[in-house]
C-alpha cells in the first residue's frame, strides 16, 4: 500500500511529462510555427497575471495527462486516509524497505519508508491537498497550452514531498527536500517567458540554498557525532550526547545544540521563517494552484515536519528550542503586520501562511510537538481553501488580483463568497472551526511553557491573532462587500467558476469546519498520548499538554478577544467609515510605507548581498575578463601576432620582379656585412 501511495504520483509525473505534451498536441492544440506555444508569458486564461498572447481566447481540450495525474493522486489520497485511520487506532510503526541505496564505508542509507503516526498525518495532508489541487487545476488551467507540463510538475512536487515525509534517514529526507525545491522552482517559474516569474523562481531557489547549506552541515555533524544518519541509530544514542561538546575553529559548541540549530537553519529556509522569508510572497508568480500546494500542505510545512521528526534531539537541546521559539514568534508577528496593508489578494494570504508557520514553530519550540502538527493539519484545509477560493475570485474578475479594484462581489459569486467566509472564520479562530482548536492550543502552550522565551512568544502570538483577524476581514470586506470599484466591463463578466474548480472547495470547506472538532481528541485531547506514542518523542519532564488544559480563563479567552477586536476594527474601517484607512495612511505615512514595503527586507538584502554580488560580477567581467584576460590574451598578444602576420602577408605580392629586387637587396646587405663587418 505504501509503495502505491508514494510512487503513483511519480508514475503520473513521468507519463505526463514524457507523453502528455505529444498526445495533447495530437488532440488538436493549435501551435504556430513561430514558437507562440511557449509565449505564455502572461496566462492564456490562466489567471495569475496580466499578459496576453495568441492563445488568450482559445479553449484547449483537457489532455488525458490531467485526468491521469489527478486520478492517481486521488487513489494515493484514499490510501493515505486508510493508513491514517489505522494509526488513529494504534497501529504499530513499520519500515518498508524499497532498495539498497548508499553503502560507502560507515555511511549506510537504504531507501526505506518509515511509517508511524507522524508519517500518516503528513501523508494525509500532502496527498489530500495535492489531489484536490490537481482536480481544481483541470478547470483553472483549461486554457493553458502547457497543461501536461504543469500536471507533470505538480505530481513531481508531490512525489518529492512524499519522499521527504516517509524518509528513514537524513539523506533520503535531503533528497526529498531538494526535490521539492526543484519542483517549486519549476512551478513558480511555470510562465517562464515572464521576467517576474523567472525572478521569483530564482529567488525561491537561492534563498532556500542558504537554509539548505545549514541543513547539509547538520547532516554532516550528525554523521560525525553518531556515525550514522539513520533515525533509529540517532535517536537511540541521543541521550549519550547530552553535555558533550565539539570543537570547531578553536571554539567549543554543545553537540546537540549545534546540530539542532543547523537543522533548524534548513527548516527556516524551507518554511520561510524570519530572515529567510523573502521568497514566499514572490512565489505568487506561479499559477494559483501552485500557491495552494506550496503554501498550504507541502513545501512550507517541511521545516515543521523536520523539527517534529527530530524531536528526540530537540527535547535534549533546550537552548536550540529557545531559538526556535523566538524565530517562530517574530515570524508570526512580522508577517501578520505586513499582511495588514497588502493589496494583492494572494499576497495577503501568503503572508498569512508565513505567520501561521511561525505559530507552528512556537509550538515545536515549547515542546508541544503534537499541537504544532495539529495546526499544520488544520491549516492545510483552510489555507488551501483560501488560496483556491482566491483563484475563483481572480477567475471571476478577469484576472484582477488587486482587492482595491474589487468590492460588491458577494451577490455575484455567492458560493465563492461562502467558501472564502468559511476559510476566513477558520483562519481567524472562530469558535469550533478547525483553526480555533489548533491555534488557541498553541497560544495556551506558549503561556504554559517554562522556556525562557515563552512569555515573549505568548504576547506576540496574541498580537498576531489580532492582526490576522483584521487583515482577513479586510480582505473579505474589500473583495465581497461595499460598493464595487471594478469597471463595468469587468463586472459584466463576473461569474462563478465551473464545478470542477468548486468541488475541491466544498471538500476543503468541510475540513476547515470539522477537522478541529473531529480530530482534536487524537492530536491534543484524551487520546493524544496513544496517538503520538510513535512518531514524536517527549521527555518525561515535558508535561506541557497536561498543563495546557489548566491555564487561566483569560489566557483561553485572549485569542477570541483578539479575533473579535480585529473583526470590529476591520468592519469600522472598511464598511462603516471607509475614509479612515486613507487618512491613517497619510497621518502615519512612514509606518504605512514600512509595512507596505515589508519592513524593507528586500531593499536591505539588495544593499547587503545582491548589489555587492552584482558589482563583483561586473568587475570580474569588465576588468578581470575583459581588460586583463582578453586585453592581454585574444585582444593583446594574439591580436599583435595577427597584425604582424597580416602585414607580412602583404609583402607576398606575386610579382617576380618584386621577389628579384628583394633578393638583390638581401645579397647587397650580405656583401656589405662581409666587407665591413668581417674587417673588424
Amino acid at each position: 500500500m505504501y509503495q502505491l501511495i508514494v510512487f503513483l504520483p511519480l508514475i503520473g509525473a513521468i507519463i505526463a511529462g514524457l507523453l502528455g505534451t505529444q498526445a495533447f498536441r495530437m488532440m488538436g492544440s493549435t501551435v504556430d510555427s513561430h514558437g507562440h506555444d511557449d509565449a505564455h508569458a502572461g496566462h492564456a486564461h490562466a489567471h495569475d497575471d496580466h499578459g496576453h498572447d495568441d492563445h488568450a481566447h482559445h479553449a484547449y481540450p483537457t489532455p488525458w495527462a490531467a485526468y491521469l495525474t489527478s486520478g492517481l493522486l486521488v487513489i494515493s489520497a484514499i490510501l493515505s486516509w486508510v493508513a491514517f485511520w489505522q494509526y488513529m487506532h494504534e497501529a504499530e510503526p513499520m519500515k518498508v524497505e524499497v532498495l539498497r541505496w548508499v553503502n560507502s564505508g560507515a555511511l549506510n542509507a537504504n531507501w526505506a519508508f518509515r511509517i508511524d503516526t507522524l508519517t500518516a498525518v503528513m501523508l494525509v495532508v500532502v496527498n489530500t491537498v495535492s489531489s484536490l489541487v490537481h482536480i481544481y487545476s483541470i478547470g483553472y488551467m483549461s486554457h493553458d497550452p502547457h497543461q501536461p507540463r504543469f500536471f507533470a510538475y505538480l505530481s513531481l512536487f508531490t512525489f518529492a514531498m512524499l519522499m521527504l515525509v516517509t524518509s528513514d534517514n537524513l539523506l533520503q529526507m535531503f533528497f526529498g527536500w531538494e526535490g521539492v525545491g526543484l519542483a517549486s522552482y519549476l512551478l513558480i517559474g511555470f510562465w517562464y517567458h515572464k521576467p517576474s516569474a523567472n525572478a521569483a523562481a530564482i529567488k525561491a531557489f537561492i534563498v532556500n540554498r542558504v537554509g539548505d547549506f545549514g541543513f547539509l552541515l547538520g547532516i554532516a555533524a550528525v554523521f560525525l557525532i553518531f556515525g550514522s544518519i539513520e533515525f533509529d541509530t540517532i535517536f537511540s544514542s541521543a541521550a549519550e550526547q547530552v553535555g558533550k561538546t565539539m570543537t570547531f575553529l578553536s571554539w567549543q559548541f554543545d553537540v546537540l545544540t549545534a546540530i539542532c540549530l543547523l537543522l533548524f537553519m534548513g527548516a527556516m529556509g524551507k518554511s520561510a521563517q524570519f530572515l529567510l522569508h523573502t521568497w514566499l510572497p514572490d512565489a505568487m508568480e506561479g499559477p494559483t494552484p501552485v500557491s495552494a500546494l506550496i503554501h498550504a500542505a507541502t513545501m512550507v510545512t517541511a521545516g515543521v515536519f523536520l523539527v517534529a521528526r527530530m524531536s528526540p534531539l530537540y527535547e535534549l537541546a533546550p537552548h536550540a528550542r529557545d531559538v526556535v521559539i523566538v524565530v517562530g514568534a517574530i515570524t508570526a508577528f512580522f508577517a501578520a503586520t505586513v499582511g495588514l496593508v497588502q493589496n494583492d489578494i494572494k499576497r495577503v494570504i501568503a503572508y498569512s501562511t508565513c505567520s501561521q508557520l511561525g505559530y507552528m514553530f512556537v509550538a515545536m519550540g515549547v515542546g508541544a510537538y503534537g499541537v504544532g502538527m495539529f495546526h499544520l493539519f488544520t491549516h492545510a484545509f483552510f489555507k488551501a481553501l483560501l488560496f483556491l477560493g482566491s483563484g475563483s475570485v481572480i477567475h471571476a474578475m478577469s484576472n484582477e488580483q488587486d482587492i482595491r479594484k474589487m468590492g460588491g462581489l458577494a451577490p455575484h459569486i455567492r458560493v465563492t463568497w461562502a467558501m472564502m467566509l468559511i476559510g476566513t472564520l477558520s483562519l481567524t479562530g472562530f469558535p469550533y472551526t478547525a483553526g480555533y482548536f489548533s491555534k488557541d492550543a498553541i497560544i495556551e502552550g506558549a503561556f504554559t511553557s517554562h522556556a525562557a522565551a515563552a512569555g515573549f512568544a505568548f504576547v506576540l502570538l496574541v498580537v498576531a491573532a489580532f492582526c490576522t483577524s483584521f487583515y482577513s476581514w479586510r480582505l473579505m470586506f474589500l473583495t465581497f462587500h461595499g460598493k464595487s470599484r471594478a469597471t463595468s466591463e469587468v463586472m459584466s463578466h463576473v461569474h462563478e467558476s465551473p464545478q470542477v474548480m468548486m468541488a475541491p472547495l466544498y471538500i476543503l470547506a468541510a475540513g476547515a469546519l470539522l477537522a478541529g472538532i473531529v480530530f482534536a481528541p487524537y492530536f491534543i485531547g484524551h487520546d493524544e498520548v496513544h496517538f503520538w506514542a510513535q512518531g514524536i518523542f517527549r521527555g518525561p519532564e515535558n508535561k506541557i499538554i497536561e498543563e495546557m488544559h489548566h491555564v487561566p480563563a483569560w489566557v483561553k479567552w485572549s485569542p477570541f478577544v483578539a479575533m473579535v477586536l480585529g473583526f470590529a476594527l476591520a468592519y469600522q474601517f472598511y464598511i462603516r467609515r471607509t475614509d479612515i484607512p486613507g487618512k491613517l495612511a497619510e497621518q502615519h505615512w512612514p509606518l504605512y510605507q514600512f509595512l507596505l514595503n515589508k519592513w524593507y527586507f528586500d531593499e536591505l538584502y539588495d544593499f547587503i548581498f545582491v548589489n555587492p554580488a552584482k558589482w563583483l560580477g561586473r568587475f570580474l567581467w569588465k576588468r578581470g575578463d575583459g581588460w586583463l584576460i582578453d586585453g592581454f590574451g585574444p585582444d593583446g598578444v594574439s591580436a599583435r601576432v595577427v597584425d604582424v602576420t597580416q602585414r607580412v602577408v602583404k609583402l607576398q605580392s606575386g610579382y617576380l620582379f618584386h621577389y628579384a629586387f628583394a633578393m638583390l637587396i638581401g645579397v647587397a646587405a650580405l656583401v656589405t656585412w662581409f666587407m665591413f663587418g668581417s674587417a673588424h
